[in-house]
């Protein structure tokens, strides 16, 4: 049964949020659904929430970004720029104004906010849990997030909606799209894992493609802490050999870069034909300096990230970027789950991607 529909944009997903709201127009008769809504600030930077239209009985879906960086606001008579704790405390003053009115609130975070705080070590928060517990009380039904660090968060609100979703089937129609002579065979190609976190998601992908993995595991000195982690002294690898393969490096996001520079560094150093990389957050908090010298060196192909988050202008400039658009994606989510319909083949699409790479294989042989 269709529900009333409404959507909420922060000022950190408004762009995404208009795309989103065409896409759903285009499919159900030109009907628009985007509810106003802004956070505005006093002057000493504490902010209130403010929607502009009526969400009575609505379907509410609340879409955020909290890595957007690129927005500011004034404290002190002094820009500031909107930190992803910012961008949370902005979400709840939203929910708050709703005040309850909603028939049923989903939140849409595609990157999941504190989730790489997820695990204690010693006397440590544990900032993930705590905020989905926020969420949860302030009564939002169900959370959608994609490729989360870790998805065993969703424990922490084990009577709540929590959908993980793949942007699997993106990456694959953008890396079909950008060559056209992979050979997709265990002779030559090859998923490979940073480190032993994205391991579920590489043997996704290479169950699905039916090649083989393999993995680098970091080796930390754990006698020293560094920024409140223990530094990384080397990537080693296990797997069998990669010399004249593809290799498709997997992973939830790039910080700074520095380890999967260094992973691609080692394939190539290992005989590997071409580096690609996937991740579905592309922060590059440290700027694209190291990324564009890799590339001279000839250390990967093609980095792939989606535009999930914040993409800086910059960066839809490098030569090596590929962007994965997945506003339809989203769109698609947002109007399965106001239909009331299955989500399961959005999270997992494993089907579909099987059937683009058998007319991939078909086509290449018609050739």
């Amino acid at each position: 049964m269709t529900r009333k529909l409404g959507i909420i944009a922060l000022e950190s997903a408004q762009n995404a949020g208009n795309k989103i709201d065409s896409i759903l127009s285009e499919w159900r008769g030109g009907e628009h659904f985007l509810i106003p809504a802004q956070c505005p600030r006093f002057g000493t930077g504490e902010a209130k929430g403010i929607v502009k239209e009526s969400v009575r009985d609505r379907d509410l879906y609340i879409l955020v970004d909290v890595c957007n960086s690129s927005i500011t606001y004034k404290m002190d008579g002094q820009l500031n720029r909107m930190s992803p704790d910012d961008h949370f405390q902005d979400l709840k003053r939203v929910i708050a104004a709703c005040n309850g009115k909603a028939g049923r609130i989903t939140v849409i975070m595609p990157f999941l906010y504190e989730s790489r705080q997820h695990r204690r070590v010693l006397r440590e928060s544990l900032d993930c849990a705590v905020m989905l517990r926020e969420l949860e009380n302030m009564g939002v039904h169900e959370i959608i997030t994609f490729d989360a660090h870790d998805p065993r968060m969703q424990s922490a609100i084990p009577l709540s909606g929590f959908e993980n979703v793949s942007p699997a089937l993106q990456f694959t129609q953008s890396l079909l799209t950008e060559y056209e002579d992979l050979k997709i065979d265990s002779e030559h190609m090859m998923f490979i894992s940073p480190d032993e976190g994205a391991m579920d998601r590489v043997v996704f992908m290479a169950s699905i493609f039916g090649v083989n993995i393999g993995m680098f595991y970091k080796r930390r000195d754990y006698s020293t802490i560094v920024n409140g982690m223990n530094p990384i002294i080397a990537h080693d690898f296990c797997g069998e050999s990669v010399e004249g393969k593809d290799c498709i490096v997997i992973d939830d996001m790039i910080s700074s870069g520095g380890s999967m520079i260094d992973v691609a560094q080692q394939l190539k150093a290992r005989g590997a034909k071409r580096v690609l990389v996937f991740a579905t957050f592309g922060l590059f908090t440290n700027g694209f300096e190291k990324f564009d010298k890799a590339y001279e060196e000839g250390l990967f192909d093609r980095l792939f990230t989606t535009n999930l988050i914040h993409q800086k202008p910059e960066l839809k400039e490098k030569e090596w970027y590929c962007s994965v658009d997945v506003n339809r994606y989203v769109a698609a989510i947002i109007d399965r789950m106001n239909k009331g319909e299955s989500m399961t083949e959005l999270i997992r699409p494993a089907k579909r991607i099987k059937e683009m790479l058998d007319l991939y294989k078909s086509s290449g042989e018609n050739k």
